[in-house]
């Protein structure tokens, strides 16, 4: 079974006017791993997609969304996947990734429809593509890891890229995922927009009554989520992205848009933001 959901592009102006549910209704990712099904949001920011797949001990096909208006859903676009389940497979273009716990799969555009299965829980992105790269699985002793932050400042964390420059091409999407060491809470501090790109994060590994502080909206005009285990947040090119949790999280960081440095940011220092 397939769902999508469309969501629009907000203007700064508008989002300054929103109260929580307004906040929660546009820019929070949640129930998008649902047993037996494949939901997916798709937004207007650089036509990124979240979404996910669970196919419960079954299979899945991912092929036509009437969304894109393309015979088949990667004919135009490239994808990104993560398991953050248990070990499963995805078969695409004829061939078959066997996908362990917090692997990392590139199929570019072409590839064909995608089919999950086994035990995995499939988080999903896609963003529209202009030539087609290899496809291909990054597993985690293929990724680059970064060391970041310190127990000082509560934000010690290991930063692993996975769809980036240093370890793969791609059109525009940019993958990887941030991991807390044991007593920081924080993440990407200082914080930064980068407007030439938009972003989307998905939290897990959380306990189920933990939460994240998701901290978005413009330097100045600042709001907040509080986001849940397999929940997510869509950050548009204008919004900080940062935040602190309760006990031990991971994010995973996709991003789509003019570029693919991923250092093309523009920081904002704690004592600037309001």
């Amino acid at each position: 079974m397939l769902k999508v959901e469309t969501r629009h592009a907000i203007h700064p102006e508008h989002a300054k006017s929103m109260d929580t549910q307004a906040l929660r209704k546009n820019f929070l990712a949640e129930g998008i791993f649902a047993d037996g099904e494949i939901r997916l949001i798709y937004t207007h920011y650089d036509r990124f997609v979240m979404g996910g797949a669970v196919p419960a001990g079954k299979s899945l096909t991912l092929d036509h969304v009437d969304e894109t208006k393309t015979p088949g859903f990667l004919d135009r676009r490239e994808m990104g996947i993560v398991n953050i389940g248990d070990a499963g497979t995805v078969v695409s273009d004829g061939k078959t990734y066997e996908m362990a716990r917090g692997d990392v799969l590139y199929l570019g555009m072409g590839s064909g429809p995608v089919t999950f299965s086994g035990a995995g829980r499939f988080y999903i992105t896609s963003a529209p593509a202009h030539r087609t790269f290899p496809s291909k699985l990054v597993t985690l002793a293929d990724c680059l890891e970064v060391k970041m932050g310190d127990v000082e400042n509560s934000n010690k964390r290991t930063i692993k890229q996975f769809i980036h420059p240093k370890v793969m091409e791609s059109c525009q999407l940019i993958l990887g995922y941030t991991s807390l060491e044991d007593g920081s809470v924080w993440n990407t501090i200082p914080s930064h927009i980068h407007d030439r790109r938009m972003e989307a994060y998905l939290y897990w590994g959380m306990d189920e009554k933990s939460r994240v502080l998701h901290l978005m909206g413009e330097p100045q005009e600042t709001r907040h989520l509080f986001i849940g285990n397999e929940e997510g947040a869509i950050s548009p090119p204008w919004s900080i992205h940062s935040g602190a949790g309760i006990g031990k999280y991971t994010f995973i960081w996709a991003m789509a848009g003019d570029n693919v440095d991923y250092t093309d940011m523009d920081f904002i220092q704690p004592m600037d933001l309001r």
